[in-house]
């Protein structure tokens, strides 16, 4: 299936969920500062597991890093 992953066009297995694509991408879902929307809805890391992507969901990952 394909979603929009921060502006691109990336194509995912069905069933998949945030804590699953976050390992796909080589990010440590307990690592904190890491936000994740869905359709611009902000999906609590509670959820993560819970929350499965479908065809055509837009998704923001944002990272909060230190630094001046």
């Amino acid at each position: 299936m394909r979603v929009q992953l921060n502006g691109e066009s990336v194509s995912l297995a069905p069933g998949t969920d945030i804590e699953s694509l976050l390992k796909q991408l080589q990010i440590d879902p307990q690592q904190v500062g890491i936000a994740v929307a869905i359709n611009r809805r902000v999906i609590p890391r509670s959820q993560w597991r819970e929350t499965i992507i479908l065809e055509g969901d837009q998704i923001e990952l944002v990272y909060a890093r230190q630094g001046g």
